[in-house]
């Protein structure tokens, strides 16, 4: 008679596969010399498995995976550390690496203590506000969508100013207002006192003085884009021009034109003493009317940042001399009529 058992036995255990592993009785060897005990040597440099009796080579595509101790620093030293972002030459003798402290602490408000410890740990104060000041010039630098080579020539002029404490006693945001204005200068994308003014909300009479002090502190008067702006550092009507142009949808004939009739009347001494801005805007149309352009001049007057009364004022000059600033060559090549200029807004 049986009995059952009175704790059932457990279920045999399942037989596992096993793992993936190389298979060890395979053996390379040299197919020239047959030797059963070959000498492979690795030239990681050539990529090859070439065989160090016979020299046949066995491989062609031998992938390096052993540690790689370069450096990749412009000074070839002893570091050979690849971790982080790429140095920064206007942050050089600061610490580049940072530590990034999450803010999800349950509630607690130790997150935000700890990122205080870190920040005043980490950076002195000097760094804080030059770190700071840089984030600033990259915003503004946005906003006006400039390139990122104004962005760092203003971080390096501002730098500098630190350093040699140049602007002591004057306010942040004029003294970065001034260090876009002269890095556009530089890059030959020149800005009007009044654009950097609407940008950074610095009066236009406190970036002048910084503006004044930095051009004489790093002998800027000298450079090419003061010889093509004049000596007084004020961008020119023609360094305008290509902006303007462009906002108005013009073609690039009309472009053309209106720098040769700004250099003519540079050269007869035609509407001397105006603003480069009210220059290039009543250049713009007189040869939009000139050329039989259709533009409002509210348009231009919206795009320029001046006036129509302005505008006009300008075109009354250029059409006072008109005979010295149309060019023969247009009217016989037909692009230019003079019968097309309005007598009546020269009145």
């Amino acid at each position: 008679m049986a009995y059952p058992k009175p704790f059932p036995l457990a279920s045999p255990p399942k037989q596992q596969q096993a793992a993936f592993a190389p298979d060890l009785s395979v053996r390379l060897i040299c197919l020239d010399c047959r030797d059963p005990n070959p000498t492979i040597i690795e030239e990681f440099g050539a990529g090859d498995l070439v065989c160090g009796g016979c020299g046949l080579v066995l491989g062609d595509r031998v992938v390096d995976t052993r540690s790689e101790w370069r450096t990749f620093a412009n000074d070839e030293g002893d570091d050979p550390s690849r971790v982080g972002a790429a140095a920064d030459p206007l942050m050089e003798g600061m610490e580049q690496l940072d530590t990034v402290i999450g803010f999800k602490d349950g509630g607690t408000g130790i997150a935000r203590e700890l990122q205080r410890a870190a920040t005043r740990s980490q950076n002195s104060r000097s760094e804080r506000n030059l770190l700071s000041a840089f984030r600033d010039i990259s915003s503004w630098c946005d906003q006006f969508s400039l390139p990122k080579t104004i962005s760092d020539i203003a971080k390096q002029l501002y730098k500098r100013a630190d350093e040699e404490k140049l602007l002591r006693g004057k306010p942040l945001d004029a003294v970065i207002a001034a260090c876009i204005f002269i890095a556009c200068r530089q890059a030959h994308v020149p800005r009007t006192f009044r654009e950097i003014c609407n940008l950074t909300h610095v009066s236009k009479k406190v970036l002048g003085q910084c503006y004044k002090a930095l051009e004489q502190a790093f002998n800027l008067t000298p450079g090419s884009s003061a010889a093509r702006s004049g000596a007084t550092g004020v961008a020119g009507p023609e360094d305008l021009l290509v902006r303007y142009c462009n906002h108005l949808d013009l073609p690039p004939h009309v472009q053309a034109i209106c720098k040769d009739v700004i250099v003519a009347a540079r050269e007869h001494g035609i509407a001397d003493g105006r603003s480069p801005v009210s220059i290039a805007g009543g250049a713009i149309y007189f040869a939009c009317l000139l050329l039989g352009v259709s533009k409002a001049v509210k348009d231009i007057s919206m795009i320029a940042g001046v006036s129509e009364g302005t505008i006009k004022l300008v075109y009354r000059l250029y059409y006072a001399d008109r005979q010295k600033l149309v060019k023969k060559e247009w009217i016989k090549e037909g692009k230019a009529n003079m019968d097309r200029l309005p007598v009546e807004s020269a009145k």
